[in-house]
């Protein structure tokens, strides 16, 4: 197991901590396709989400490709009422966070059930986004091993007991 492949796993298991509702990252996104995808949101809400596209109108998605940083779900401007169809499935309180560089975007959303992300919570989670980020970039300087052991993590991760 090489040095990144493990940080990333370690990186995987903070964020876990982090938002104990769920997170889905899309990691290196290139025009609509990311990378690598870890989804840990609940199942019924992954299927809701999926079957109603919502992809087109996720205020997340729509801010993310426009922005970098972090944002609370609670301050995004959500005319289709997204985040209030994801509070109906456990996930009352989030955050969005972006990471980019050159050529591509890494975009995220983080869930709790119990009360906002605080201050220092979005600034561990930005961290972390970004160490994923910049770990994951250049999949070419990555060995085949750590690559292969990505996509089994994303698997994994987006579907448990797979």
């Amino acid at each position: 197991m090489s040095a990144r492949q493990f940080k990333i796993s370690e990186t995987l298991g903070e964020l876990n901590k982090l938002a104990p509702t769920g997170y889905a990252l899309g990691i290196h996104i290139e025009y609509t396709t990311p990378k690598f995808m870890f989804q840990t949101y609940p199942k019924a809400w992954l299927d809701y989400y999926s079957s109603n596209g919502l992809v087109m109108s996720d205020p997340m998605v729509a801010w993310a490709f426009q922005e970098v940083g972090s944002k609370r779900w609670s301050d995004l401007d959500d005319p289709a009422g997204v985040m209030e169809k994801a509070a109906e499935h456990g996930m009352t309180y989030g955050v969005v966070v972006s990471a980019a560089s050159e050529d591509s975007r890494t975009i995220c959303g983080f869930a709790k059930a119990e009360s906002e992300f605080t201050d220092e919570e979005i600034a561990a989670i930005e961290e972390h986004v970004r160490s994923i980020h910049d770990n994951t970039a250049d999949t070419a300087q990555l060995d085949h091993d750590t690559v292969e052991q990505l996509k089994k993590m994303s698997i994994m991760v987006t579907h448990p007991g797979s």
